[in-house]
């Protein structure tokens, strides 16, 4: 396909569907990357750095608080879903129209159109969120060029159905594991069963209790689940092995020592090997910043009962929320769409509340 530039003219809508027409596989960004940094050197306001594909735009007007608005430009592969297509309803479908070029198009609508805003900003657009987080381009900026990312408050664009989630639950998995004795299973007395003896692991499973905690006015639920048992060699071997993978989403008052020491507890008695884990993130909503754009855009708030990248703003010290326009149960299906309104609503939103 060939790659035009970016039209920041457009309305967000419009511009979304111009962005879903620009494929960027996680991995093939840089056709998107190189529009965006051209459209954005373009505008005189801005100061340009890009880092891989990578882009990040800054205004310089001394104000007294600047403010990040952050989105990822990759999407999951292609489920025969771009170019894009606009419904006679204002539905507008195709990959990545929710999760999250719609919201990438709100970003780069407001560095064209707010030159002046009344808080300095900090455009950043990065590459790799939908993969493996060693990869993620947030994460290396976050590593290279933190003084990119300095500011008082963060809003990443993730698709949040216009709520502002704030914050987000920090995430972990262990394995708890179990041995035993291996032996024919004609013979089942001359071994030990690694299986049954993982019965007491679902058992304190099925019992748990999850914590549900209020921050901010913002009532975060725990969970802690098994995702995943694996074991057994053979039907006719009884097994020597059992591993139950389990997952924990804690809410962000926990450190993620904290959440393991909690999951070791649980598990008293057992084996239990930390796999990988990643902080949450304190939705910060006191903070004046915070409390201005929940003030200004006057949506429902509620927790994010998922991890963002809002965790990487947040170990920081940057207090970030989640808001854009798209639904986020419809992310990575084939059917993912965006209602236009809701596009045009959340740029006049955001506008507003720099501009007031």
């Amino acid at each position: 396909m060939e790659h035009r530039a970016l039209d920041l003219s457009l309305d967000a809508a419009r511009l979304t569907a111009q962005l879903v027409d620009f494929p960027s596989v996680s991995g093939d960004e840089q056709a998107l990357a190189d529009a965006i940094e051209q459209a954005l050197r373009a505008l005189p306001h801005l100061t340009v750095d890009r880092d891989g594909d990578a882009v990040v735009a800054r205004t310089n007007l001394g104000r007294a608080e600047r403010v990040v608005l952050a989105g990822h430009i990759d999407t999951v592969p292609i489920a025969d879903n771009v170019p894009s297509r606009l419904d006679a309803d204002g539905v507008l479908w195709g990959c990545g129209t929710s999760d999250m070029k719609s919201g990438v198009a709100v970003q780069l609508r407001v560095a064209a159109t707010v030159p002046a805003p009344n808080r300095d900003l900090t455009f950043v657009f990065y590459d790799h969120e939908e993969v493996a987080a060693e990869l993620n381009g947030l994460k290396r900026l976050v590593e290279r060029h933190p003084q990119w990312l300095a500011a008082d408050f963060a809003v990443l664009l993730e698709p949040t159905d216009a709520k502002i989630e704030g914050g987000c639950q920090g995430t972990l998995r262990v394995r708890v594991e179990t041995t035993g004795r291996r032996a024919h299973s004609a013979r089942s007395w001359l071994g030990e069963n690694a299986i049954h003896k993982a019965a007491p692991i679902l058992d304190r499973l099925a019992g748990y209790l999850p914590r549900q905690v209020d921050i901010d006015g913002l009532r975060y639920r725990e969970g802690l689940n098994a995702v995943r048992i694996d074991g057994g060699h053979a039907t006719n071997v009884i097994p020597d092995f059992c591993a139950v993978t389990v997952n924990f989403r804690f809410a962000p008052d926990r450190s993620e020592e904290a959440a393991l020491a909690h999951v070791r507890e649980v598990f008293d008695g057992f084996e239990v090997t930390l796999t990988d884990s990643a902080p949450g993130a304190l939705p910060g909503l006191s903070h004046p910043a915070a409390a201005a754009f929940v003030a200004a855009l006057g949506v429902e708030v509620a927790p994010k009962d998922a991890w963002t990248d809002v965790a990487r703003f947040s170990a920081l010290g940057v207090p970030a929320v989640n808001y854009g326009p798209g639904d986020p149960k419809l992310a990575h299906t084939r059917e993912e769409h965006v209602a236009v309104d809701a596009v045009l609503t959340a740029e006049e939103r955001l506008r507003a509340w720099l501009t007031a």
